[in-house]
């Protein structure tokens, strides 16, 4: 159980959340595990196998607090509000936000200079961790590209010139993927970034965990009542959840990628993981999948430090702080969109 940004998550099965007088209080198979003032809180988030009493969601809905549910994976299943919310102001603000030029730019070039930072501080220790030097030359030369893409980012304020420059930092980083792998190159070399379909192992790897990490981001923006569909960086079109994708672009490579590189470093996956289908698609066999699946959980259990909240967080609820902290500054309470910077 956290509490975050006056936000209870509950993460803890199996769970029930009732109320004490003005107490909301969680117990774990009959034990008391955490009291609250139900005041303090502005919001409760329910993971799995958790039990939320009548009392309690009635208090919520009449004082104005959502009670969401997520799947124990993180994936959205359901909000609970009273009929009166601040939701329909939010959207409200977010497709404003998105249709203003000025507005989306701002935010969309925070997301961008999260995502070209966090992939430099993945790239710098694979630099440091490098047994060949030429390894360790080009990824430092890699970084110093992305250090300069950050600083021509700072004067940005077009949004396609921001898309471009996310496009020339991306094409950097992919160039000396290879380089991070310690562990049968051969079979991991990426010839390039393919998705529909994957045409490598390392590119199926990379698709299937970006999937996974796109459920929480969506799981974010729904928790906080943003609208999934609806983006800043990422174009809007039918079915596509641009807000999601937004979301997700500051933890590919913190989350995503280095453990796609820590599972094949570690031979947790191999060339005898991976099978051609028609067409030259690269997918995993079912028991591979299972093995990135239980990883990925276990990953997100890690903590890690939030410089703007100063606390750590599980990595699993950084989409939902930063859907927070995004739904925050739509609302005016912060000048500018703060995107979750990773320490390496």
């Amino acid at each position: 159980m956290h509490q975050i940004l006056n936000t209870l998550y509950i993460t803890t099965e199996p769970s029930y959340a009732h109320l004490d007088h003005d107490t909301l209080r969680v117990e774990v198979n009959g034990e008391t595990k955490l009291q609250v003032p139900l005041q303090h809180l502005g919001g409760i988030v329910c993971f799995g196998d958790v039990l939320v009493s009548p009392a309690l969601l009635g208090r919520c809905a009449e004082e104005g607090r959502s009670v969401t549910y997520l799947t124990r994976n993180g994936r959205f299943a359901a909000r609970v509000e009273g009929p009166v919310s601040g939701n329909v102001l939010l959207r409200r603000e977010q497709y404003a936000a998105s249709g203003d030029p000025h507005r989306a730019t701002r935010i969309a070039r925070n997301i961008v200079a999260g995502k070209v930072q966090n992939a430099r501080q993945v790239v710098m220790r694979a630099a440091r961790e490098a047994e060949k030097p030429e390894d360790t030359e080009l990824l430092e030369r890699t970084s110093r590209e992305q250090a300069a893409v950050l600083a021509r980012l700072e004067r940005m304020n077009d949004l396609e010139q921001i898309r471009g420059l996310e496009g020339e930092a991306a094409r950097a980083y992919f160039a000396v993927f290879d380089r991070m792998v310690r562990e049968d190159r051969e079979t991991f070399r990426m010839q390039g970034r393919s998705r529909r379909p994957p045409l490598d192992p390392m590119n199926a790897m990379l698709s299937f965990l970006y999937t996974l990490l796109l459920g929480d981001c969506v799981a974010g923006a729904e928790g906080v009542g943003l609208d999934p569909q609806v983006g800043f960086l990422h174009q809007l079109r039918p079915g596509r959840p641009a807000l999601g994708l937004d979301l997700m672009e500051e933890l590919r490579a913190p989350l995503a990628d280095r453990l796609a590189l820590t599972l094949i470093n570690r031979k947790q996956i191999c060339k005898d993981d991976f099978e051609e289908k028609p067409g030259g698609a690269i997918h995993f066999r079912d028991e591979a999948r299972k093995t990135v699946v239980v990883a990925f959980q276990k990953r997100k259990q890690d903590e890690v430090p939030h410089e703007l909240i100063d606390q750590k967080v599980p990595f699993g609820m950084v989409p939902h702080v930063q859907a927070r902290l995004l739904a925050r500054h739509l609302r005016g309470d912060l000048e500018d969109y703060p995107p979750f910077l990773y320490g390496g």
